[in-house]
């Protein structure tokens, strides 16, 4: 019979509140932003008015830790769901600041109208209609009813009496109503805490493994935990709004005074947006370069101090991951090797955010990238060996499946030998002639425009310097980074009209890099006529289609697109043929483009 591993128990609203400003329940200051609007803590405020539930919360036991002096040190519980609405009576019902989406330290000011019993967000118009307590946690903590009460007759005197004083009365009740607090035991492993959260959620939310890890950081404040999770929290927010920078340093002087910040502050004139990394990415490379582990469950069970073979909790082993995990930390925010790696992702031809989707492939490039650093390789040879397993990531899938599984299998293979070695064993593996010649040909089969393989065929053109479709000076790239277009070599309008459906005419064989002007030019035309003009303008030097009016250049400039020469005879009988060669053409572009890394 399998024991239980969780308790239920309730608690008044003000005892529950008690419990978290004491610290026996810990809410990470900056696990999540509140990210409610003001109108749904109105509405959670009117729930319990009704006597209606909010359901359940859910905590996690840390485990208690066997000291150096053999004592046992009790762990607190973890909060992981119901942060919202914690955080909303805390706002609501204390008059607490919170941390809004935009990292803002706010007010949220609930308005109670005892004659009407509505709740409402404040705004002006309450603050002059004297029916309305403006701020109910103004009243909420003050104690006597009976001045609340008198207080608000004086000042509308016309209202029932009776009705007001049995509303107030209501209202401070919501302190005591009851919250259900499910407390999980700390043995769970995160697989099941996972399994119970889902089943016991009515929105199905998923917690992440990397939510669970970031929790246990931040409540061990004896390891300094709250410092390290905001060090990862700041710099993620940091590299998307870089004006952050002062709001950390005028509101949070304390981390403002920490190693972490002076290691972020360059983040403050930083304006790149290739490598904006989520916390559970940053999270996952902090682990996984010092580690030499994959699995997020591994890294909970070492914050916790879980000795693996005795299964105990030790001090000492939760105090070497804090250390190891804050140097770590330290090491991703590091301004050279931050920006170096981008550099490199850039110039391999990845000059935009839009082309990248596999940020697990990102993220293990960049733990790629730290690795070589600490052996001590040539920064040419870094560069080589990242990129090329970056667009070889993304070309197989790498990452896409189970990638926690393939981060541990990875760098546990790369820490047992040379990691030239090891991708030369993939590749062997994985890249083979039937993948050249079948797997990738299949792959660009298909209407998607956000196709991996699509975005690394575009990179290829980048990096082999490409101009645009019929462009003689514009690049790929230049239309990349400016917001161009894709097109259709066989004009969109023209394949409808032949009654081809959208999955057709929207091919990824069909999509080119081209000026709007060149394409509204071109309009519905079938290619064998616009061809055929462009022909007679390489002849005439006329200029009808983009700036080329040499007929040897726009042939190379056909080459760049991997366009077969078919095209100039090309109508709606031969649109299947042309995708069969064009699919060919731009595997073989792939391939060239991946052994020149």
């Amino acid at each position: 019979m399998q024991s239980q591993k969780y308790s239920v128990n309730q608690h008044h609203i003000s005892t529950f509140l008690a419990f978290v400003r004491a610290g026996q329940i810990a809410i990470p200051e900056v696990q999540r932003p509140f990210v409610w609007d003001s109108s749904k803590v109105r509405d959670l405020l009117d729930s319990l008015y009704k006597g209606y539930p909010i359901g359940y919360v859910i905590t996690w036991q840390n485990p208690n830790i066997r000291l150096k002096d053999g004592k046992l040190s009790e762990g607190k519980k973890i909060l992981i769901d119901g942060q919202q609405r914690i955080t909303a009576l805390r706002a609501s019902v204390l008059g607490e600041y919170v941390v809004n989406k935009e990292y803002d330290r706010v007010r949220i000011k609930i308005a109670f109208n005892p004659t009407t019993e509505a709740f409402e967000v404040q705004n002006p118009a309450i603050l002059k209609d004297k029916t309305w307590i403006p701020d109910i946690s103004e009243i909420m903590n003050s104690g006597s009813i009976i001045q609340i009460v008198r207080s608000y007759l004086d000042l509308n005197p016309s209202v029932d009496a009776r009705r007001v004083e049995d509303n107030i009365s209501n209202l401070l009740a919501i302190q005591h109503k009851q919250v259900g607090s499910i407390d999980l035991a700390h043995d769970l492993d995160i697989e099941t805490v996972t399994e119970i959260f889902i089943r016991i959620n009515s929105q199905g939310v998923v917690l992440s493994q990397a939510d669970f890890a970031m929790s246990k950081i931040a409540s061990n404040e004896r390891l300094d935990g709250p410092n390290l999770r905001k060090a990862i929290d700041y710099f993620c927010h940091l590299a998307v709004a870089p004006q952050f920078y002062e709001h950390i340093r005028d509101y949070d002087k304390e981390f403002a005074a920490t190693d972490y910040f002076r290691a972020m502050t360059w983040l403050k004139d930083e304006n790149d947006d290739l490598y904006d990394p989520g916390y559970t990415d940053m999270l996952r490379v902090v682990f996984t370069t010092e580690f030499t582990r994959g699995k997020m469950s591994d890294l909970v069970s070492l914050l916790s101090g879980r000795n693996f073979e005795t299964r105990e909790f030790e001090e000492e082993i939760a105090a070497d991951t804090f250390s190891r995990m804050k140097k770590s930390a330290l090491r991703f925010m590091n301004e050279t090797n931050y920006k170096r790696f981008v550099m490199i992702i850039r110039s391999a031809g990845f000059v935009t955010p839009d082309l990248i989707r596999s940020k697990n492939a990102l993220a293990f490039a960049y733990i790629v990238y730290l690795k070589l650093r600490e052996e001590e390789l040539p920064q040419g040879e870094i560069s080589r060996l990242v990129s090329r397993w970056f667009v070889f990531s993304i070309l197989t899938s790498r990452y896409g499946g189970s990638p926690e599984s393939t981060f541990d299998y990875d760098i546990k293979q790369i820490s047992n030998r040379s990691f030239s070695d090891y991708m030369l064993a993939v590749e062997q593996a994985e890249l083979s002639d039937s993948f050249w010649n079948f797997g990738l040909i299949q792959r660009l089969d298909t209407s998607v425009a956000s196709s991996p393989v699509f975005h690394v065929y575009q990179a290829a053109q980048v990096k082999m310097r490409d101009k645009g479709f019929l462009s003689r000076d514009i690049t790929v790239e230049n239309i990349l980074l400016y917001r161009g277009d894709i097109h259709h070599i066989f004009p969109k309008n023209y394949l409808k009209k032949n009654n081809l459906s959208r999955s057709d005419y929207n091919q990824i064989g069909n999509y080119v890099l081209m000026q709007q002007e060149i394409n509204i030019a071109v309009g519905a035309k079938e290619p064998a006529q616009y061809f055929k003009e462009l022909k007679a303008q390489c002849d005439s030097g006329q200029l009808k289609y983009g700036s080329i009016d040499n007929y040897d250049e726009l042939l190379q400039n056909l080459k760049m697109h991997s366009i077969p020469l078919s095209i100039f005879d090309a109508t709606i009988n031969n649109y299947d043929e042309f995708l069969i060669e064009r699919r060919k053409l731009m595997t073989e572009k792939i391939k060239v483009y991946y052994n020149s890394l």
